[in-house]
């Protein structure tokens, strides 16, 4: 059963404070368990900001970063958030960006040591810091893993120059090599970056850097097709685009050529060997909980009778001052019941294997019914195979994710019930 605990902790929403009883009141839902938790840290700084990204990212040189300013208002916001976890385990870490990598080893650390301090971590935790190809130095890879990082995420992007600089990446192809071969040697499970799709890039280009990828061996793949998001330099000065036909080919091609090199598919983006699949991501699809610390980072917590969702303030030079006194916490929202099919399914869908029905169940404190007029769709529709205890998108599911996954909308599902 869930634990409730009487500690008080104050969150600011429209200026009222609430302590963790708000939390724990009766409510519209009953969850007999809490769902695994992870721990999300993001450091919002890059050397350049790059043209397709919208992520809370902010431009700033490696000499000016903040690094004990803001590493002391990440563990405020912690030590706030603690009694909302309290007792619970981390099973993951992923410290992301901006470019986390651009920190020095001292202080990843020196932040592992006061998480440590404050959180209890499984004895198999996964911890997993991004890095960027043009912020690192000999033997840094190494001093990251002797600080306590388990998993090092690389964002390569490309291996082809004039696509790093179509993109906007700080680094060229000599760097994204260095930096692969030497994540390799400091860390036996690594993952590499790669978008596609880019402006210009033909099947050939593409078969060129998924086989440099390939050729350094990667225990993981993540593979992003490239897409124009608001408030970005590509919104406002859109690049020309690859057609709908060509991008299909380019994933057919990605999953073949990485289908040969040893690497399994088992989310819609994301390809490993047997064993190196990320958990902190699995737990995400699976609609675990995670506790974001750190400007502009979001959270999802479950709790006897409701789920939460919560945003820290993005402004980095904001949040270290609200951090530092308590109140980095500006949205806390409470999950509807007629959100919740969405929310799960959004996520569960992402996963080859899909996801075991009690799961639903067990994560959103409603019963399989909720969902089975659509699900009854998707299948009529060839989206989707179910048995009495499993469901999994079909490769037709996988190809037209975001039609299955909005099957899933509240409108839409109360339109399929009638």
């Amino acid at each position: 059963m869930i634990p409730i605990h009487s500690e008080s902790s104050l969150s600011e929403r429209g200026g009222r404070l609430h302590d963790v009883q708000h939390y724990m009141r009766p409510g519209t839902l009953q969850l007999v368990g809490l769902p695994p938790l992870s721990l999300y840290v993001h450091l919002p700084w890059c050397l350049k900001k790059c043209l397709y990204c919208d992520f809370n990212s902010h431009e700033m040189r490696v000499a000016e970063l903040p690094e004990q300013r803001y590493l002391d208002a990440l563990m405020a916001d912690l030590e706030a958030a603690l009694p909302l976890i309290w007792g619970r385990s981390v099973q993951s870490i992923f410290i992301g960006g901006g470019t986390p990598s651009l920190f020095s080893p001292q202080a990843i650390d020196q932040l592992l040591a006061g998480l440590r301090a404050r959180l209890r971590l499984t004895a198999d935790c996964e911890i997993t810091l991004e890095a960027n190809p043009g912020t690192f130095e000999t033997d840094c890879f190494r001093a990251y893993r002797a600080a306590g990082v388990t998993r090092l995420s690389v964002g390569v992007q490309s291996f082809n120059d004039q696509f790093l600089q179509v993109l906007g990446r700080v680094h060229d192809r000599a760097q994204a090599l260095a930096a692969v071969q030497e994540a390799a040697q400091a860390f036996d499970t690594f993952n590499l970056d790669l978008m596609y799709a880019l402006p210009g890039q033909t099947l050939d280009d593409l078969r060129q850097d998924v086989a440099t990828a390939l050729s350094l061996k990667p225990p993981h793949l993540s593979v992003y097709h490239l897409t124009i998001e608001p408030n970005t330099f590509f919104a406002r000065h859109p690049p020309a685009a690859v057609d709908d036909d060509t991008a299909a080919d380019m994933l057919d091609l990605i999953t073949d050529m990485t289908g040969q090199g040893g690497l399994q598919r088992y989310e819609v983006s994301a390809y490993a060997r047997s064993g190196h699949a990320c958990r902190h991501n699995l737990n995400y699809w699976r609609f675990g909980d995670y506790l974001g610390i750190g400007a502009g980072a979001h959270s999802k917590l479950s709790f006897a009778h409701r789920v939460v969702r919560q945003l820290r303030t993005h402004n980095p030079v904001r949040y270290m001052t609200q951090a530092l006194t308590g109140c980095a916490v500006t949205q806390d929202d409470e999950v509807s019941r007629v959100e919740l099919p969405f929310e799960f399914m959004l996520n569960a869908l992402r996963l080859a294997d899909g996801f075991a029905l009690q799961l639903f169940t067990e994560r959103t404190g409603l019963p399989i019914t909720a969902i089975a007029a659509a699900m009854d769709q998707a299948q009529r529709q060839g989206l989707l195979v179910c048995d009495l205890h499993h469901a999994r998108p079909t490769a037709r599911g996988f190809d037209f994710l975001n039609d299955l996954q909005a099957m899933f909308l509240p409108q839409t599902r109360t339109a399929v019930q009638k």
